[in-house]
């Protein structure tokens, strides 16, 4: 936990949403969104821990609360040990968002065992065990939302992604499934299949592979993290009460 963000905040009865792998780009934006729409925020972050500070500071100069911890998703007891004691009987979890997420890019017959499991661990096994602990605290007030950040490749495939399209298709199967079983204590599961998006990380891409990918967008144009962040905001809020099992895709049309 970076310095700044020590000091405790008193959450009260005030709904509080979990945003995992906050601190930049996607969850960055959802985390400031979320916050804009009245909720405390508590996000995670594995590296870069200056961003975490950037972005709880964003939030605190906009009249919003936000606190950030360093956690890795991917580490089963340390999220355990992380609900346990930052967020059962202190804060009110209306929503959890699953955003954390790796890759370890490589052709099929050349991927090695532990670049597969580590990005499985991180991206599906994350959102696994932050749900069903985020779960066990939702059913006590019958009430909450858990939004899983999948991708349009875990829909469609992606040549060298064997491994991060494994675990985005994994997580609308985990999202399908929570939905049917938490439906009955006042929880809905629904996931975010992002396109593509202007990141840290499409911005390292070439211009003549950014134009290709524009061109097989209908609306001609990358997304923003800022359209991203609206959708999750929608099935956080009431207005998607009756919404649930659903994938909800930002991709400009890329993948229909």
């Amino acid at each position: 936990m970076t310095d700044s963000c020590a000091a405790a905040a008193s959450w009260g009865d005030a709904p509080v949403a979990l945003v995992t792998g906050g601190s930049r780009g996607i969850g960055r934006a959802i985390a400031r969104t979320l916050a804009r729409d009245g909720f405390g925020i508590i996000l995670t972050y594995v590296s870069r821990p200056e961003e975490a500070e950037r972005t709880v500071e964003e939030i605190r100069d906009a009249g919003g609360r936000a606190r950030a911890f360093a956690l890795d998703v991917g580490d089963d007891a340390a999220v355990e040990a992380f609900f346990a004691a930052e967020i059962k009987d202190k804060a009110n979890l209306a929503v959890l968002v699953n955003n954390a997420g790796i890759t370890r890019d490589g052709f099929l017959i050349r991927m090695k065992n532990e670049d597969f499991d580590r990005v499985i661990d991180v991206n599906l096994g994350g959102a696994f065990t932050c749900s069903r602990e985020a779960a066990k605290i939702m059913s006590k007030r019958r009430a909450g939302r858990i939004v899983n950040i999948t991708s349009v490749v875990g829909q469609m495939g992606n040549a060298g992604q064997a491994n991060y399209c494994a675990a985005k298709a994994g997580l609308i199967g985990l999202t399908k499934s929570n939905a049917r079983e938490l439906a009955a204590r006042g929880i809905t599961v629904n996931a975010v299949a992002p396109g593509f998006i202007e990141t840290d990380m499409t911005a390292k891409l070439g211009e003549d592979v950014v134009k290709s990918y524009v061109e097989s967008i209908p609306l001609r144009r990358m997304g923003t993290a800022e359209d991203v962040a609206e959708a999750v905001a929608f099935l956080a809020s009431d207005k998607a009460a009756y919404i649930t099992g659903q994938v909800l895709a930002v991709n400009g049309g890329m993948y229909c």
